[in-house]
This record gives structure tokens, C-alpha cells and sequence, in this order.
């Protein structure tokens, strides 16, 4: 039993039905039909617990040998989060994870809607039809390090509240607005009557570093991703503005789609700030 500043802290077995309504979470119909998903880690969870919407995290479940329990519980305490001790076998079963990390919560759904991007936004990042959740993870964190103001998801592409992509966000999905589940066709065009300049990156565009020097990355700018195998398909790429490349300069064949698109996101918001 380990020891909190105002006590032991005994760890809980979870009830089977409590065991059973975390484990359903590993299944996409069943985040949907809750509006709920899981995220793993002590930073992680730090940052659902520090979110706008106190009410976003549902429950937490802690190790108390875990060297973050005791700062988990009282953030979650003083967040008025429902927060429970419980043996590490217990979160082993709960979690996705080979190796838990001693710390897991219940969060409930945060996309927003089109509409709920911000009015002064300039710099979003549009997905089309991404499928790998590494990749899903580490665009959101691109993202989020270099100012975007939101992340748009299209449909056809990853669930965002898969256990891979939450981690490899490393908690930056709970730093700025995702839209989820758009047609592309619509929200390129939403974008454009906004005043956003849309850029579809492709390896056959016009190299950034020309947008970058004559100051037209300044303006409002939407970057379209395409997926990790084949990119933007021909009438993807029909809806946007301009195809813009990162050049590549040695002999790889090609970026990863997250490196490229924080290339193109770093290019930008050099521009803009």
C-alpha cells in the first residue's frame, strides 16, 4: 500500500462490469456509441485533466505504485474528476498497452464542428483519407507544435480515438480543435469562402520554399494531406488552389507523411508569426 501526503492510498479491484465497459473501448463501434476513448499515460492524462471542458475526463484509474499516482490523484481530485486506485494486473487489462504506464482515463468525445473552427484562424491542416494511426498521431502533434488552429479529419480515414493515434498525439489532440468525419469536398470549399488559400501537397507542386520567400504563406493557409500510399487522388486535388512539394534534395524516395507536413506547417507559421 503506498503512501499519499493525507494517507495510504489502497488500491481497488474494478468490478467486472467496470473492467468490461473500459476493454469495450479498444472497439471502434463502441467509442462511438459511448462518445468515449481511452488515453494511456501519466502526460497524457495530465492534459485531458487540464482541458477547457472540466467535464471531459469521466474517470481516471491509477497504479499507487506508479511514480506519477499521488500528482494524478489530486489534479484529477481538484478537477472534480471520478479518480480510482487500482492494482497494476487491473490496468493491464484495461489498457491497450503491453507495458501500461500506471495511469489511464475515460474521456469523453472532443471534435467540434466545422463552424467551431476560430473566426481569426490561419493556419489549419486538412487530412484526406489518412489510415495510419502513427501518422494520424504525429500530424496532430505537428499541428498542435506549430500553431495550427485546428485539425480537420476527413471521412473514410482513422478513428482518432484509437489507442495508437491518442498516444502518438502525445496528449496534443486536447490542445486545439479536431473535425472529424468531413467530406472533403465541402470543407475545401468551406475553407475557401472563408478566405483560406487551400495548398494540396504533392511531390509534383511548386517547392514551398518559392510561397515561403514571396510571403503568400502569410495569408490564411489550409494544407490538404493525402494518404500515406497514394496521396491525393486527381479530384482531390482538382478542389485546392495550388500543389505545393517539399523538395527533396537527396535520394529518398519520398517523406512520411507527419515529416512533411511539418515541413509545410513550419514553413507557415514562419510566415505568419
Amino acid at each position: 500500500m503506498s503512501q499519499h501526503s493525507n494517507g495510504p492510498i489502497e488500491a481497488v479491484e474494478p468490478s467486472k462490469a467496470q473492467l468490461r465497459s473500459v476493454r469495450r473501448l479498444h472497439q471502434r463501434k463502441f467509442r462511438q456509441q459511448e462518445r468515449e476513448f481511452l488515453v494511456e499515460g501519466p502526460n497524457a492524462v495530465r492534459e485531458a485533466l487540464n482541458h477547457d471542458d472540466p467535464g471531459l475526463v469521466h474517470a481516471v484509474f491509477v497504479d499507487p505504485e506508479s511514480p506519477e499516482a499521488f500528482d494524478i490523484i489530486d489534479m484529477a481530485q481538484r478537477r472534480g474528476a471520478p479518480v480510482q486506485a487500482t492494482t497494476g494486473r487491473a490496468l493491464a487489462e484495461m489498457c491497450d498497452t503491453v507495458t501500461p504506464q500506471g495511469v489511464l482515463a475515460v474521456c469523453g468525445h472532443l471534435d467540434v464542428e466545422p463552424d467551431d473552427i476560430p473566426a481569426d484562424a490561419k493556419l489549419i491542416l486538412v487530412c484526406a483519407r489518412v489510415r495510419d494511426p502513427g501518422n494520424a498521431g504525429a500530424i496532430i502533434r505537428c499541428a498542435d507544435a506549430f500553431g495550427a488552429d485546428a485539425v480537420v479529419i476527413s471521412a473514410d480515414s482513422v478513428d482518432v480515438y484509437n489507442p495508437k493515434v491518442v498516444r502518438a498525439s502525445v496528449g496534443s489532440m486536447f490542445h486545439l480543435p479536431l473535425v472529424l468525419g468531413v467530406q472533403l469536398d465541402m470543407i475545401i470549399g468551406d475553407l475557401q469562402d472563408r478566405g483560406f488559400q487551400v495548398f494540396a501537397a504533392e511531390g509534383s507542386g511548386e517547392p514551398v520554399s518559392q510561397l515561403a520567400s514571396d510571403g503568400t504563406l502569410a495569408r490564411p493557409t489550409a494544407w490538404v494531406m493525402g494518404n500515406e500510399a497514394w496521396g491525393l487522388t486527381p479530384e482531390d486535388s482538382v478542389l485546392c488552389d495550388r500543389s505545393v512539394a517539399v523538395p527533396i534534395h537527396g535520394r529518398a524516395e519520398s517523406l512520411n507523411l507527419a515529416t512533411a507536413a511539418a515541413v509545410l506547417m513550419y514553413a507557415t507559421a514562419t510566415a505568419q508569426y
